[in-house]
């Protein structure tokens, strides 16, 4: 254990440099009026009293800066103090140079210097009482105990405290940045799940009104056009509502709860609906719409998806149905809805290839990014791309959600 050198050591802090000043001027005048412990021994001049005064001193100045080499100095200046008439003020300064050691110093010395200043006292009252035969030992002891153990004590118990203060407020702002880090991902996510939620909601409806336009524009047929327009009228209205819906949602999620109209979740009974509206949209188009429910009878009767688990397969349906209505080729799409061995809810979407440079009606090109985000957030596997079958090549649209759940018994 090394101390610093000087060259290394800051300047003094304004607390020490108070400290060291009024413990000099105090010995200085405890040494004029003739105040110390006695005459100087082994014959040392009593004038050396104040240069062992004025090394603690400089003792005092390094405590906080230099902790080790004040202690180094205080040592040897409080045994020429001991020997040459023992000022009060010395010695005092001594007990703080000590205490500030532990306080200041490093880890290892914080540890060492407690139990060195309990083996000193010990050591110092057996060798008083084997050379000593007074009572005036014990006296001694609780003196020298005085000088080393209380005040090295007392610095290690501030330090643990100090220590574990530091170490609470350290994992206090390690939480505030984890809770930080946890809202930023929150937001986030919070920010993904609207932007998906409205793509699903209102690409159908712009895609509808998009071909319907384009149809009533291409062809000269007062009838078709009337046709048109109700339609693109008729989503028109659909996507202002569900827009509504879900910014009453956002703006306030409890105020729906006293609505005259509650905004409900779409569930897989209303697929028929869907499909009725993609026929009404793709029939100009030559498509032709078909569900396939092999859950069970009715599909009522096998377990029943969580509520989650039946949004994001109804708007898997939905944007796959959308996709078609751009891209698809004359000729049937079917959805199929099944249940796995283990629950798992399975949505599959097949549609006619068509190998086209580009959709009937632009798009934002994040329809599968949301249906397979929507498929993470659950645990499951999602699939799309064209594949081969007996009909030739067909757009494949595959979801297994596994987040069934058990009927209540009733």
């Amino acid at each position: 254990m090394t101390a610093r050198p000087l060259a290394a050591v800051g300047r003094p802090h304004r607390l020490d440099v108070l400290i060291a000043g009024g413990g000099l001027l105090g010995g200085v005048l405890l040494w004029t009026m003739n105040l110390h412990g006695g005459p100087a021994r082994l014959g040392l001049p009593p004038s050396l009293t104040l240069v062992a005064l004025g090394a603690m001193s400089v003792a005092e100045l390094l405590r906080r800066t230099a902790p080790m080499a004040a202690l180094a100095l205080a040592v040897p200046a409080l045994a020429l103090d001991i020997t040459t008439g023992t000022l009060v003020a010395t010695v005092l300064m001594f007990t703080d140079v000590v205490y500030a050691a532990v306080l200041y110093g490093p880890a290892a010395a914080a540890r060492r210097i407690p139990l060195h200043s309990v083996l000193v006292t010990v050591v110092t009252a057996v060798a008083l009482t084997a050379l000593w035969q007074n009572p005036q030992v014990v006296t001694a002891v609780i003196g020298v105990a005085l000088l080393t153990v209380a005040p090295a004590w007392t610095g290690l118990i501030i330090r643990n405290h100090r220590d574990a203060a530091e170490s609470a407020r350290l994992r206090a702002e390690q939480i505030a940045l984890l809770a930080e880090r946890d809202r930023t991902q929150a937001v986030a996510g919070e920010r993904a799940r609207m932007a998906r939620e409205l793509h699903d909601m209102v690409a159908n409806h712009l895609s509808a009104i998009a071909i319907h336009a384009t149809a009533a524009q291409s062809i000269d047929d007062p009838s078709a056009t009337r046709e048109a327009l109700e339609v693109i009228r008729e989503n028109s209205v659909q996507g202002l509502a569900e827009m509504r819906r879900l910014i009453g949602l956002l703006r306030d999620p409890k105020a729906t709860e006293g609505a005259q109209e509650p905004a409900a979740t779409p569930t897989l009974d209303g697929l028929d609906a869907l499909l009725g509206q993609a026929r009404a949209h793709g029939g100009s188009s030559g498509l032709s719409f078909v569900l396939d429910d092999a859950r069970r009878p009715g599909g009522t009767d096998g377990p029943r998806p969580t509520a989650p688990a039946e949004l994001a397969a109804y708007r898997i349906v939905q944007e796959s149905l959308t996709n078609a209505l751009k891209h698809a080729a004359p000729g049937e799409v079917r959805v199929r809805l099944a249940h796995e061995r283990g629950g798992a809810l399975t949505v599959t979407v097949r549609s006619p290839f068509a190998d086209r440079p580009g959709p009937r009606v632009p798009g934002t090109g994040t329809g599968l990014v949301g249906m397979r985000e929507r498929t993470a957030l659950l645990g499951g596997a999602f699939e799309a791309g064209p594949v081969s079958g007996p009909a030739g090549r067909v757009w494949l649209v595959r979801a297994a959600l596994p987040a069934a759940e058990e009927e209540e018994q009733r």
